[in-house]
């Protein structure tokens, strides 16, 4: 019985999508009229450049991250060789312990604040994507489905001889062909512009992060700068004479 049920279900996922296709081709023909609505071709132009901007942005975004975390190894790595070239008897070696572990410190938690308040929203942001476009397209094919049952409907109507049974079982799977369609188009058509304003609250979110973030970070690191050029002019002034 389950083998039974199983190619009859495969059967009829085959019909549908032969039904589609020779739907598709009746309509590329003038043969038959696609339904258009112009409010969710409006709304799928948004999405498809929301997406684009969105997928561009967090391209960059993560480009970003990782040049602020080579320049940050980058930074490390110079202060652990002036540490280790720096000799016990110079003025400031003490100064010069403090700083660099308190630059390493700024450095990590920039790169950490910037992981999670930039990177990971535009990774949220950008991942709600693929869902909706996937149900873009169901209810492209729910379209097709109820094209194709209005079509039926039509022939079955107009045919010389009327069958009322059969107009009567075509009238019920153009109903529910319908039903079909309009309730997942009705939620697109209320949803995607939800989703199109909700791109500015990101855009600003993102960008006050990434100004705040800089703001505390080149104030921190400006105080460790002028510590590290005292540190260097003890040791000009210790040596000076010499």
């Amino acid at each position: 019985p389950n083998l039974q049920a199983g190619a009859g279900f495969l059967a009829k996922r085959v019909q549908k999508s032969l039904s589609r296709a020779q739907e598709k081709v009746l309509q590329k023909l003038g043969k038959t009229m696609e339904t258009k609505d112009e409010q969710f071709e409006l709304c799928l132009l948004n999405l498809n450049k929301q997406q684009a901007d969105g997928n561009r942005l967090f391209k960059d975004v993560k480009s970003y991250y990782a040049a602020v975390r080579a320049v940050h190894e980058a930074s490390k790595r110079l202060s652990q060789t002036l540490k280790d070239v720096y000799e016990t008897d110079w003025e400031g070696v003490e100064d010069l312990s403090v700083i660099t572990e308190s630059e390493n410190l700024l450095l990590n938690d920039h790169e950490e604040k910037l992981n999670d308040q930039v990177v990971h929203i535009m990774e949220n942001y950008t991942s709600q994507f693929p869902e909706v476009k996937e149900r873009v397209s169901k209810r492209n094919r729910k379209l097709v489905d109820y094209d194709s049952a209005r079509h039926h409907l039509e022939a079955v109507q107009s045919a010389k001889k009327k069958d009322e049974a059969k107009v009567s079982k075509v009238e019920e799977e153009f109903n529910k062909a319908q039903n079909v369609f309009e309730e997942i188009n009705n939620e697109l058509r209320e949803e995607l512009p939800v989703l199109h304003q909700s791109r500015i609250g990101c855009y600003v979110t993102v960008f006050q992060n990434i100004s705040n973030l800089r703001d505390v970070f080149y104030k921190e690191m400006s105080v460790l700068n002028r510590e590290l050029y005292n540190v260097m002019k003890k040791l000009e002034t210790q040596h000076s004479g010499k």
